[in-house]
């Protein structure tokens, strides 16, 4: 079974974006994409996505190794690998 967790929720609990409300702004705007695609927040993240985060010049690139609903600080960073 492959768990599913909102992008906007994946996004904060994996730390890679400080507030939910950030990241769902982030999805509005377009900085997100998945796979090669813009998506909206509500886009269900699983375990092989790559996430693409673009902030002001800097773009963030990562392929998502799990998927958790909740995730201590020190386990935030084992969510991902950056590529």
């Amino acid at each position: 079974m492959s768990e599913k967790v909102r992008l906007d929720k994946y996004l904060k609990v994996s730390r890679l974006i400080k507030r939910r409300t950030l990241a769902n702004e982030a999805c509005d705007a377009g900085r997100v994409s998945v796979n090669g695609r813009i998506v909206k927040a509500s886009y269900d993240v699983k375990q092989g996505d790559r996430l693409e985060l673009s902030f002001g010049g800097r773009v963030l690139r990562v392929e998502v190794t799990r998927v958790a609903e909740h995730a201590a600080k020190e386990d935030a960073g084992a969510m991902y690998v950056e590529i």
